[in-house]
């Protein structure tokens, strides 16, 4: 990309739709229409670059309004936010939801990552490229529609499974799960040509309800919580039982009663009771949610921030998206708690691009929280300031950590920062923040309602409350189960349904791809945070993927190298080498033609350069299910007949 500006104008459709998101240009300066004041003097550059945050929000106006971003319309992006054509064309290259080549409005994304593969993806993948040609082909019956290999969709229990995405005002979206073939040709249908005006009152980046011809029938958000109106459940009692687009259906349930406590409690009261909780991260860190309000709290600089990180992109999580989709007030009154406790006036939602039935709830949620002062100013005559703004990702796995979201959310590549400083000392354009996932968040109003002590004795000593799990892969009923922490792995697959009858468990995937395989006779693993670390795995975001007696473990293998490989940021070298060499190792080794021993020698040296040099989680923990699977699992070994020396 050019250093310099483009003399390409922008069509009225890219330029209404960044419009939308910035409002008109004032002067020539900025992209507007030129003025004999303009040749004389420029104004407004410092506004325009303290604007810098809405360069991803403008990107998605575009790529939302016509299906890709133009250089004319990235050129004018730039002048209106006065950002260097190369740095915006660096962060529009770094997300894959985003292209900068013209293509078709509709593209469907096809996924084809570790809980869809387990399920028949590979097969559906082939099925398609014999019948509409290869990925990114917009050739044929079907030119006006692409598809693509998709890391995963969080749409796991359902697998595998279809997303389109189709440009226009608004944009729309459909969903095939569990798909077909055939399934997904149907939403390869041509879409009709969009001659719909914009109205200037919808913004660009809502997502329509209404689906795409040839796409399901979406499944109530219950059909994804197989415990749906179990007595006894916390964080899903709401989900098939309240409306999630209707406030007043949410406060007769319960709702905002938290928050009421939490204004009675005060700010070091919300904290205390978080605090005796023992509460820790539910996003993989598992760090004391307490003690980093308690940090951000007493910081003295000035704004503090709060952003809610449901960016999960980890295969095989979805249990962020059946809460934002089945019961999205809550995620907007954990927030608003969270935030009085850490004094923050601002929060930023930060939700993955492939989420828009969750984006709808969500900003729906949002508005009718506005409309019944329980965001914004004086919130219940409190005193306390307080509104949310969602930012959508747009396809890249490194931005669920904390650092990389600042910088998405900023205008800059999602790529994580260096530690210390910490978030709770600068972190969001360089102020105090807190960063929490969704499931974190959710946890605090049980806290506020039945006190911290009580619900610390919810689960074991070391992991207190509730846990949410993501089960998916060859069981009966994939789905989310909420389970207090102290339950067995066994408990949890014995409610899951377990593997069709005549199959064996030939390993259990705990915490993603960035977690640890674990045998089909090791099931009496206590489902904890001490538990899992003694058994040599991690519970990391909630993920247990069972894997039969019918899957390749090999071939999972190279799909969690491939993915690692496709979301390494590329920032440090042993990330960004090591995760290719690993997948290159694991194709020579499933396709049987290396020296095991050899190969072997390469995994074990690049993940140890990988998990020690690597500057953030991504490439610590690349090499973990690789290794636990070749240790634990004997993936690759030596066939016992075989007594060469190569084997051994």
């Amino acid at each position: 990309m050019d250093l310099r500006f483009l003399d390409a104008v922008p069509d009225s459709l890219e330029r209404e739709a960044v419009d939308a998101v910035l409002g008109p240009a004032e002067s020539g300066w900025d992209g507007g229409e030129r003025r004999a004041g303009d040749l004389r003097y420029a104004r407004g550059g410092h506004a325009a670059r303290a604007r810098r945050d809405l360069l991803l929000p403008a990107l998605h106006a575009v790529n939302d309004r016509t299906g890709w971003i133009s250089p004319a319309a990235l050129d004018y992006i730039c002048r209106r936010l006065t950002v260097p054509p190369a740095e915006a064309y660096g962060v529009a290259t770094f997300y894959a939801m985003f292209s900068l080549q013209a293509r078709p409005a509709r593209v469907v994304h096809v996924c084809t990552d570790i809980a869809c593969a387990a399920k028949g993806a590979d097969r559906i993948r082939a099925e398609l490229a014999e019948r509409l040609g290869p990925p990114g082909d917009a050739s044929g019956e079907q030119a006006g529609a692409i598809w693509h290999e998709s890391p995963c969709l969080g749409l796991c229990e359902r697998a595998p499974a279809a997303l389109a995405l189709e440009a226009g005002s608004p944009p729309r979206f459909a969903v095939a799960a569990p798909a077909r073939a055939e399934d997904i040709a149907a939403l390869m249908t041509p879409p009709p040509v969009d001659t719909t005006p914009s109205n200037g009152h919808r913004p660009a980046t809502t997502f329509a309800p209404s689906p795409l011809s040839g796409g399901t029938v979406e499944p109530a958000p219950s059909a994804a919580v197989p415990q749906a109106g179990v007595p006894g459940l916390v964080l899903l009692r709401r989900i098939g039982v309240v409306d999630p687009e209707s406030l007043d259906d949410y406060r007769a349930h319960g709702g905002y009663a938290a928050l009421r406590q939490a204004l009675r409690l005060g700010p070091a009261g919300v904290i205390r009771e978080v605090v005796e909780s023992g509460l820790v991260g539910r996003g993989g860190a598992a760090f004391p949610t307490g003690r980093k309000w308690e940090a951000t709290a007493r910081q003295p600089a000035s704004p503090h921030y709060l952003v809610c990180n449901a960016d999960e992109s980890e295969p095989g999580t979805f249990k962020d998206r059946v809460l934002m989709e089945g019961d999205p007030f809550s995620v907007i009154e954990a927030m608003t708690i969270a935030a009085y406790a850490t004094g923050a006036e601002k929060g930023y939602l930060y939700i993955r691009g492939e989420y828009p039935r969750a984006l709808s709830r969500l900003e729906n949620a949002i508005a009718r929280a506005r409309g019944r002062n329980l965001l914004g100013r004086d919130i219940l005559g409190s005193g306390f300031d307080f509104d949310v703004e969602i930012r959508r990702g747009a396809g890249a796995y490194i931005c669920g950590e904390e650092t990389a979201v600042f910088n998405s959310i900023e205008g800059r590549r999602g790529e994580p920062r260096s530690k210390p400083p910490f978030p709770v000392e600068r972190g969001l354009f360089g102020r105090p923040t807190t960063i929490n996932n969704v499931e974190t968040l959710v946890n605090v109003l049980p806290i506020m309602l039945m006190g911290g002590p009580a619900y610390a004795r919810i689960g074991t000593g070391g992991s207190t409350g509730p846990k949410l799990f993501c089960v998916s892969g060859t069981v009966s009923r994939p789905g989310v189960y909420e389970l207090p922490f102290g339950a067995t792995l066994r408990d949890l697959l014995e409610l899951s349904g377990g593997v069709a009858e005549g199959r064996e468990i030939r390993a259990v995937l705990l915490g993603g791809a960035a977690g640890a395989f674990v045998r089909g006779d090791e099931l009496d693993i206590p489902l904890t945070f001490e538990g899992a670390r003694a058994a040599g795995a991690t519970l990391g975001s909630g993920v247990v993927l069972v894997l039969d007696d019918t899957v390749d473990l090999a071939s999972i293998l190279v799909r969690i190298a491939a993915f690692f490989r496709d979301e390494s940021c590329g920032q440090c070298a042993p990330c960004r080498v090591g995760t290719v060499r690993q997948e290159e190792a694991l194709r020579r080794l499933a396709g049987g033609s290396a020296s095991r021993r050899t190969e072997l020698r390469v995994l074990r040296d690049v993940g140890a350069a990988m998990r020690d040099a690597s500057i953030c989680g991504l490439g610590q923990t690349a090499w973990n299910a690789v290794e636990s699977a070749i240790d634990r699992l004997g993936v690759f070994a030596a066939p016992t007949t075989d007594t060469t020396e190569e084997a051994r």
